[in-house]
């Protein structure tokens, strides 16, 4: 049944239709096949049943709050901030793609909402100042890989909702790796400004940062809101997003940048692309009773265990396969896939669930910066006006750092589990 499928499935990627028409076209098809081929109101009864579910509320929130912090020109706040802070070093703007995008973070958790709105803003100012096209198309990839960790992220809510974890215990996991994949990437690009030439800018001065820092005071102090509001316990992880959603609206009557027609658009936006996630882990709900049905986890288990017993070489050849499958299927749907399977596995080897969550996560994050399902670098490419094959081959040495740091996390579980341990206790 799982050859079938998987099978089916991948054919259709490779055809490449779309995600949500793949999983659902391979989940029919498998059950028609099956036993259960007379009782094919299963899967609707399993769709319904796998979405609804209090904690998905939280996505579209998110969603909402980062469609909103575009629409209201918070992003432009973030990269003055950020270049007055940051923009006299070496490689200035290089750095301040990096750092913006660890402070957008803190607010829209998704990378599509970092190429999209910080990117058009990064990559023009840098091509202003002299950098190479592909190089500011590059960069603003490779850092946007930061934002579905830092929290708040959809990617931990989905990865909580599957694996039956705290969405704020995955939360302040997600903190410190994601700060780690900003530092890594400003040390990369230190040490790539000693061996090459970069356009250089002077220091902005004491009253220059005070500036931009009360111009966008109130963009700055969204991140720490929203996560000190989760931190402290004032309200759930959903609550937070309905928070984030208020307060990017506040923000843009203040500074009044929110239109009626930006709101709409902003609205439109998030039905949009919650619709298509919720349709997408609907039939991925289906596909995995199907798996659970077949003994797929516990089959893989049994074959991985005859093949090695040892947790470290278990855990490097999973960061491949993890790595593998980010190239050729987007985050969302490949976690919705592996993460039921591979629970069993992943307990059975005594490994921490919220460890698995950070590791996966930025496991398949890598694929939004490889060919051939990069979606940063499709978007980046776009807003960029840069071709795609220049963007591809400038990403690959960035992603040395996000690698090491990848290597960090799996090696070292106490990077990711030491946050949420220390402010909600550990776990039983």
């Amino acid at each position: 049944m799982a050859w079938i499928l998987f099978g089916t499935f991948i054919a259709l990627i490779l055809l490449r239709v779309p995600i949500s028409i793949a999983i659902g076209s391979a989940t029919v098809l498998t059950f028609l096949t099956s036993d259960f081929s007379s009782a094919l109101q299963i899967i609707p009864q399993q769709m319904l049943e796998g979405v609804n579910k209090a904690s998905l509320t939280a996505v579209p929130f998110f969603i909402m709050a980062g469609n909103l912090m575009n629409a209201t020109g918070v992003t432009e706040r973030i990269f003055a901030f950020a270049n007055a802070l940051v923009g006299h070093l070496k490689a200035g703007l290089a750095q301040v793609n990096i750092l913006s995008s660890m402070i957008f973070a803190g607010i829209s958790g998704a990378a599509v909402a970092d190429c999209a709105g910080l990117g058009a803003i990064e990559i023009k100012a840098m091509r202003e100042r002299g950098y190479k096209p592909d190089f500011a198309a590059a960069i603003t990839v490779a850092s946007s890989v930061i934002g579905p960790l830092i929290p708040p992220s959809i990617g931990l809510v989905l990865y909580a909702f599957l694996a039956q974890q705290s969405i704020e215990r995955m939360f302040l996991a997600g903190l410190i790796p994601g700060i780690l994949v900003g530092l890594s990437l400003m040390i990369y690009v230190r040490i790539r400004a000693q061996f090459q030439e970069f356009p250089t800018q002077p220091r902005a001065t004491v009253r220059e940062v005070a500036g931009t820092a009360k111009h966008g005071f109130l963009a700055l102090v969204a991140p720490a809101i929203i996560l000190g509001s989760i931190m402290f316990g004032f309200v759930t992880a959903t609550e937070a997003g309905v928070l984030a959603c208020i307060y990017c609206i506040l923000i843009g009557i203040w500074y009044k940048d929110l239109t009626f027609r930006a709101f709409f658009a902003a609205l439109s936006d998030t039905a949009m692309m919650t619709a298509v996630i919720m349709i997408i882990i609907a039939f991925s709900i289906a596909m995995g009773w199907l798996l659970a049905i077949d003994q797929t986890p516990q089959k893989l288990a049994d074959f991985t265990f005859s093949f090695t017993e040892n947790k470290n070489v278990f855990l490097g050849l999973l960061l491949i396969f993890i790595i593998l499958v980010g190239c050729v299927v987007e985050g969302v749907p490949a976690k919705l896939i592996l993460v039921p399977t591979l629970l069993p596995l992943i307990d059975a080897y005594g490994i921490d669930r919220v460890h698995f969550g950070i590791i996966i996560q930025l496991g398949l994050l890598l694929g939004i910066a490889t060919p051939p399902m990069g979606i940063a670098l499709y978007i980046v490419a776009e807003v960029g006006r840069v071709r795609f094959e220049k963007v591809t081959m400038a990403v690959l040495p960035m992603l040395i750092p996000l690698i090491a740091v990848l290597l960090l996390l799996t090696y070292v579980p106490q990077t990711v589990t030491f946050l949420p341990d220390l402010i909600l206790g550990p776990q039983n």
